[in-house]
């Protein structure tokens, strides 16, 4: 009788085993075994061990097309869900086919696997294969729907509660667990150690340190002491958590009137703000997107924003300094135009303003809609439309680890929040979303010390690399793209929901060559790894101390110079209980967590053929060297820049 080996392993995470029993069939061309099942009373599927079964037929089942896994309950016990990582099968004949799971299986429904080679739709020639993948999608399709929450912002999953996740795609039990612990031991620390009742003022900006005794970075020690000072305030445009904002200056805008007089004493002594915008000198913030957004009413009081424009300086020590600030965008007597000259406590405040809606247009556009949004709507795409055999899938779904349930205190209520999504994502645009183009369009690709840009472009084009040996494995011809119709699936759906089919965007609404699909891909996988570390990491060490950005302003923008202090800014400050809560929220979303999958690594294996194995090899190698440069070049920085080293990024969207 034919004997097919199997090779069961069980995965290595919390709770991965079962002691359910287990049930095999193999489905071949030529017929299929009888369902076996699968007994080791000593061991039973432990998490992480691999266990070897035989299962015999009548007569060979020809070439090996399926393996089905039934799982049913021990007596009475309750669901004791399996995940099962793989299953290999070497035949009769010494063939070794590895079968890729990686799911949790419960007593609800068989799961069908195939086997790890993939295979594109065009490809398929067998019946049963074609079948399978059909109700695959059909399937995923069912568990997977679109959800319209605003007729202008992408389309997002349909799932309102991570519980509500099947499994698998939500937190692993023990990532819950550390979210619990930080949310609630961290944040309960941060409350303890301030100075004061919660609802107190502090009074002095000293008083603060106390609140990070325990819980701090050396980055964020060192905002503490130095985020008064020019310089540091503009290098945090180019390295911190928002190096999106600012673009180069060749004209003023017109209702931003900074004369010559104004600033020329901050520039180099001979020369003027025009002379400066002609050597490429001058850089501009313009915060015209909140102009007119509606705010919240929070504890009876109105919050007001900053919705003008800040004008900074590169100079001849290559120091990114502010020069000028308009806290509105139409000048005005009430809106004049803060200088480095006025007052210490007129000019911090104004600066704190700029960095108040900075920090705001950051967590809504730059960080929620910009990374999570269009993860959330790259990862839909994916379960919905590719089916797991997919070379675009294997590539993918590493990369949407956790996502659909990674995704909310600020000055804008919802209503805010959401008018300010919808003017920024009607500017959003294919160009934006690519790194080099982003940069030359903004101007900023000589600007110096600007490791954001160096980083960034580096990691593009590493990644760039690594999907263009991927695909053009897979698509050796132009043809190939334009007849895979779910290749062709997938970018519909990300155009139509996920960029609301917005021709002007510039994002593709269907392939017609390998190039497109890799600068698309390359895109997908910049964003959801490097460009969410970047806007994502940094947030405790920028942000928990509060003077140095805050989401929360108690007090309007100065609408008058030389009648602040610093207790006109302490009042100004979230008070003892926000700041806690603030440090809490920052802690919990840039801390790393246990089971953190680093970017390139690929801890399951999708991929069968040897090719691509190599290419992901190849992949990694180059991380590596990257992330040694990295480190040899922050020895030498004063302000390190960590956030786009990659061993510090994650592997998806996943927090």
């Amino acid at each position: 009788m034919p004997e097919y080996k199997l090779e069961v392993t069980t995965g290595d995470m919390v709770n991965a085993g079962s002691l359910d029993h287990i049930h095999i069939t193999l489905v071949g061309t030529e017929g299929h075994s009888e369902a076996t099942k699968l007994d080791n009373f000593d061991i039973k599927f432990k998490t992480g061990v691999t266990l070897t079964y035989t299962v015999q037929t009548n007569s060979s089942l020809g070439k090996l097309l399926l393996v089905k896994v039934e799982k049913h309950k021990l007596l009475f016990l309750p669901e004791d869900e399996w995940f099962c990582s793989k299953i290999v099968v070497t035949t009769p004949g010494g063939e070794v086919i590895p079968f890729p799971c990686y799911r949790w299986i419960s007593r609800a429904e068989p799961v069908e696997l195939r086997e790890g080679r993939a295979v594109r739709v065009f490809e398929e020639d067998q019946p049963q294969l074609i079948d399978h993948r059909r109700k695959e999608l059909i399937h995923r399709q069912s568990l997977f729907k679109w959800m319209f929450t605003d007729e202008k912002l992408p389309h997002i999953s349909h799932y309102t509660d991570t519980s509500e996740l099947p499994a698998g795609i939500g937190y692993s039990l023990t990532k819950k667990m550390e979210i619990l612990y930080k949310k609630r031991i961290i944040g309960g620390a941060f409350a303890l150690l301030g100075q004061g009742e919660p609802n107190e003022q502090w009074k002095k900006t000293e008083d603060i340190k106390e609140m990070f005794v325990l819980t701090k970075t050396k980055m964020s020690e060192y905002v503490a002491e130095h985020w008064k000072e020019d310089d540091f305030y503009g290098s945090q445009f180019l390295n911190a958590v928002n190096p999106n904002v600012i673009t180069r200056c060749s004209e003023l805008p017109p209702n931003f009137p900074v004369t010559e007089e104004m600033v020329k004493s901050f520039l180099e002594q001979g020369s003027s703000l025009q002379m400066e915008m002609m050597k490429g000198n001058i850089f501009v913030y313009n915060l015209k997107w909140m102009d007119g957004i509606p705010t919240k009413v929070y504890n009876g009081e109105s919050l007001h924003v900053a919705t003008g424009f800040c004008l900074f300086y590169m100079n001849p020590e290559n120091k990114l300094k502010p020069i000028a600030i308009q806290l509105h965008q139409q000048p005005s007597e009430d809106n004049p135009i803060f200088l480095p000259s006025d007052s210490e406590t007129d000019w911090l405040l104004a600066k704190m303003f700029i960095k108040n809606a900075d920090l705001m247009q950051h967590q809504s556009v730059y960080h929620l809609m910009n990374t999570h949004y269009l993860a959330e709507a790259f990862t839909v795409a994916t379960l919905r439309c590719l089916p797991g055999v997919h070379p675009l899938y294997k590539l993918l779904i590493p990369h949407t680890r956790y996502t659909l349930a990674a995704c909310k205190k600020c000055s804008f209520g919802y209503e805010g929040l959401t008018e300010l999504m919808r003017r920024a994502f009607s500017e959003v645009t294919y160009s934006s979303l690519c790194l080099p183009e982003n940069i030359t369009t903004r101007g900023l690709d000589t600007i110096p010390d600007f490791y954001y840009r160096d980083d960034g472009l580096k990691l593009w084009n590493i990644i760039n690399n690594f999907v263009k040996g991927i695909l053009e494995y897979y698509y050796p011809s132009d043809s190939d793209v334009q007849k895979d119709t779910e290749l062709q699936e997938w970018i519909s759906e990300i155009f139509n929901h996920g960029f609301l089919a917005n021709k002007d965007s510039g994002i593709p609404a269907k392939f017609h060559a390998v190039e497109e699909v890799i600068k698309f891909i390359t895109m997908v996988i910049f964003t959801v790894t490097a460009q969410h570390a970047a806007v994502n990491s940094g947030l405790f060490d920028y942000t928990s101390w509060v003077p140095n950005g805050s989401l929360l302003l108690h007090k309007p923008p100065p609408t008058t110079k030389g009648q602040s202090s610093m207790k006109t800014i302490l009042e100004t400050l979230p008070n003892i209980g926000e700041t806690a809560s603030f440090a809490a929220m920052a802690w919990e979303l840039s801390n790393k967590y246990q089971d953190m999958v680093p970017l390139g690594s690929y801890p399951e294996e999708h991929f069968d053929e040897p090719e691509p194995k190599e290419t992901i090899k190849e992949f990694q190698a180059e991380l590596s060297k990257l992330s040694e440069a990295i480190a040899t070049r922050n020895l030498l920085l004063k302000v390190p820049y960590t956030y786009l080293n990659p061993t510090e990024i994650e592997n998806s969207v996943a927090i």
